[in-house]
């Protein structure tokens, strides 16, 4: 039970003559007697609130910047009208800053034996799962003096998943993939290549493509024609370490990374290729295995909601070892992580061989933007100094980048807008090359 604002300021309105011209209880009792009785039928009449029946319903999941609407339902099950205010509590992270007050809060009336639905709007600011907290309802008299008000769990989680903002590139890359798998052959016959068809030889052609099988069968010269091979196994590797945690920008490493990673998954699975995903720090953090090609998106997006950077060192060792574990056939290793001279000289290029004498890798980087600028400042003694500072830092990856190569590996580093489309440019290299 509570006393409205209304109810107070009557009261203190009434109480005002009794101290002037009628001192005593007796006093105050005959001023505020119709408005205590007033009070009583207030909250005599106003609906109870333990008694109401709350569900929910409506979005389970959305892409993070986007909105998810969870529809609560109020049922009414006592005799009296229910005029309430509501108050959907959801975490901070579930709105946009300063839009917590209007967007959780409603308004509604429920006549007896009836009811209805209210709808809260969330927009979340971070990826994971948002679960909703209690509903508090507030029931008022018809006259508004006083109120009764209590609290329902209700329970229901929005997973917000990562916005895949790279999606806008798989266009542009699929119709590369077209060119390399079968509208338009290739010549070039690696590892990673596989029989397409006959066609008639053009000077310029690879005389080691001739058919001289077929060539004998017809009257003019027969060339064979190759194509990238289907049915590669990728595994995707996330550093999920204290290195994925530094922001660049608004977002941590982590995030650009994601977002790499599903573009490469979207474009491999068309490519008829097998994707699977493995999150580690020191530990799993997350493994998708084994599923179908039209299913690997959804599950990779679903499986990479809930990670967050770890605080701790990455271990390299145990990240091979389980990459091995995971891939015992030869697969394409793309592994997403720092190129910060410390964790890849100590932790993981004693391991490296490990992979790259049974697999190809290739490692996707994210590269600060900032450093860039800051290596074209000029001006004054600070800039100057923040310019050579930025050199020493870009000469440390290149360093970094060109040890990774010398071990067989692909290097790709990129800023976060780049680095999706840059590693699909490269898958696709590698596909081209035949060394899937």
């Amino acid at each position: 039970m509570a006393l409205t604002g209304r109810a107070a300021l009557l009261a203190a309105l009434g109480s005002l003559p009794v101290g002037i011209l009628e001192p005593g209880w007796a006093g105050i009792l005959a001023v505020n007697a119709p408005l205590a009785v007033a009070c009583a039928c207030d909250f005599a009449l106003a609906a109870p609130v333990r008694r109401l029946v709350l569900t929910r319903s409506g979005d389970t999941s959305a892409r993070l910047g986007e909105t998810a609407d969870v529809t609560l339902t109020v049922t009414n099950p006592s005799r009296r009208l229910l005029r309430a205010q509501l108050r959907d509590a959801w975490p901070p992270s579930s709105w946009q800053p300063g839009t917590e007050i209007t967007a959780s809060r409603h308004r509604l009336t429920v006549p007896s034996g009836e009811r209805r639905r209210v709808t809260t709007r969330l927009r979340p600011t971070r990826r994971g799962d948002r679960q909703a907290d209690r509903v508090t309802i507030r029931s008022y008299g018809p006259l508004g003096l006083f109120s009764r008000q209590g609290a329902h769990r209700v329970p229901w989680t929005v997973r917000v998943l990562p916005p895949f903002t790279s999606r806008k590139h798989l266009p542009s890359k699929l119709a590369r993939l077209r060119e390399l798998d079968g509208r338009t052959s290739v010549l070039t016959r690696g590892e990673g290549t596989e029989f397409d068809s006959l066609r008639e030889y053009v000077p310029g052609d690879d005389t080691r493509s001739i058919d001289w099988r077929a060539t004998a069968r017809q009257s003019a010269v027969a060339v064979r024609t190759w194509r990238p091979e289907r049915d590669r196994h990728i595994l995707l590797v996330l550093d999920t370490g204290r290195t994925s945690a530094g922001r660049v920008g608004d977002a941590p490493r982590l995030d650009a990374s994601m977002d790499a990673a599903l573009l490469v998954s979207a474009l491999a699975s068309r490519a008829g290729d097998r994707v699977d995903l493995l999150a580690y720090d020191r530990r799993v953090r997350a493994l998708v295995q084994g599923r179908a090609a039209r299913d690997v998106l959804p599950a990779l997006v679903d499986a990479m909601a809930t990670l967050e950077p770890e605080l701790v060192e990455m271990d390299a060792r145990g990240l091979v070892a389980t990459a091995l574990r995971t891939a015992p056939r030869r697969s394409l290793i793309v592994l997403l992580t720092t190129l910060d001279a410390a964790p890849v000289e100590e932790g993981l290029l004693p391991v490296l061989s490990q992979l790259t004498q049974r697999h190809t890798v290739l490692l996707a980087s994210v590269a600060d933007p900032h450093i860039a600028r800051m290596a074209t400042a000029r001006g004054d003694a600070d800039a100057v100094y923040e310019a050579a500072a930025a050199a020493q830092a870009q000469a440390e990856r290149h360093r970094t980048a060109e040890q990774l190569r010398r071990h067989g590996v692909t290097v790709v580093d990129a800023t976060p807008d780049d680095l999706a489309p840059a590693l699909a440019d490269a898958y696709l290299a590698l596909k081209a090359a035949g060394r899937l």
